[in-house]
Formats: C-alpha cells, sequence, structure tokens
C-alpha cells in the first residue's frame, strides 16, 4: 500500500483536494478531522485541552468551542505548541491505527492508496512516515482572502494564522507533487487527476 502525506497551507484547498483523491478511489483519512474529534467531551483530549486552557474555551454544553480555542492559539505560539504537543500524540496514533488495519485489508483497496490530509504535518516532522508528499498550494494573496472569507476573520487576523505555519513556498520544497489551487476549480481537479494516476502507477 503506498502511504501519502497530503498537506498544504491554511485555506488553500487541502480538504477539498482529499475529497477529490476519494472520488477517484483513494482512501482518505482526515488528520484535521481527528484532531477536532479528540477535544470532544469525553475523548482523550478533551480534559487535558480545558485543563490546560481554561472554562472560557468552553460553550455552555460543555463543548470546546474551537474559535476561542483558535483565538487563543492563533494568537500566542508557545499555547499553540501546548495544543500541539497535547492532541498531535493522539492524532498520529489514531493514524497509525487506520493505516495498520488498511494494511491487513489490503485486497480490498483498489487502487492500493492511502492518502492522508494533515494542515501541519510537515512542521510536526510526520512527513517522514510517508512513501510520497504531495503539497496543496496558492498565491498568498489568494489564501488570504480565502481564509478571511472562510472564517470571517479581519485581515491581520487571518496573517497571523498564516504566519503560524511554514511559508508555503518552503513547504512546497517537501513535496514530491505539487497541486496549485490558484485558479479554476477544473484546473485543479486536472492537476489531481494527473497525479493520481502517477501514484497509482506505483501501487
Amino acid at each position: 500500500m503506498l502511504r501519502v502525506g497530503l498537506t498544504g497551507g491554511i485555506a488553500c484547498g487541502k480538504t477539498n483536494a482529499l475529497i477529490e483523491f476519494e472520488k477517484l478511489g483513494v482512501y482518505g483519512i482526515d488528520a484535521d478531522r481527528i484532531s477536532h474529534e479528540l477535544i470532544f467531551p469525553g475523548r482523550p483530549a478533551y480534559e487535558e485541552v480545558v485543563e490546560t486552557f481554561g472554562n472560557e474555551i468552553l460553550n455552555d454544553d460543555g463543548t470546546i468551542d474551537r474559535s476561542r480555542l483558535g483565538t487563543i492559539v492563533f494568537g500566542d505560539g508557545s499555547k499553540r505548541r501546548k495544543l500541539n504537543r497535547i492532541v498531535h500524540p493522539l492524532v498520529l496514533a489514531e493514524e497509525e491505527r487506520i493505516l495498520s488495519s488498511l494494511e491487513d485489508e489490503l485486497s480490498t483497496l483498489r487502487p492500493k492508496i492511502a492518502m492522508v490530509g494533515a494542515a501541519l504535518m510537515i512542521e510536526a516532522g510526520f512527513h517522514r512516515k510517508y512513501d510520497v508528499i504531495l503539497v496543496v498550494y496558492c498565491h498568498q494573496e489568494i489564501q488570504l482572502r480565502r481564509l478571511m472569507a472562510r472564517d470571517g476573520l479581519g485581515e491581520a487576523a487571518a496573517l497571523r494564522r498564516i504566519g503560524s505555519q511554514m511559508p508555503l513556498l518552503e513547504k512546497v520544497g517537501y513535496a514530491d507533487f505539487v497541486i496549485d489551487n490558484s485558479s479554476r476549480l477544473s484546473d485543479t481537479r486536472r492537476q489531481i487527476h494527473h497525479t493520481f494516476l502517477e501514484l497509482a502507477s506505483r501501487t
């Protein structure tokens, strides 16, 4: 089974790219979704996150308000690192559990490709676990505009979130394949299909 790591800058279209690869038959694992689920009440990271960041991050029903938590951690690098130290090992363990189960079911995968999408894959050093690294890229002004529209952020707040990640061009330097998502969806889909064929040829 070919293990593919899919990453990219915030608001560059990584999640949508993963969905497009899944349509082509790739088994997709969204690590960012896993990290969100790990902070649900009763899940492994919940108590430690609340203990670390306080009850002010909680909604009335006891769930963690990810928007409030995001404002805290994106505004303070040390707090962001604290959150990552809590969540990243748990995400990595869950990814490995899923990938190991797929290895035992190789005959059911056509093609034999598992793709893990994660925003901080390279920053956290997780990229070394994969056979191939794929980076979704877009021009910075487009990234900024998309992030502001998606999350309802002002320019300064959006720039802080972008600045909390590795610069896109540096991230591209780690890539075996790059998807440029700066233009039309049809162009992005064309690149994804071409990349899929290249990956499938390796299985």
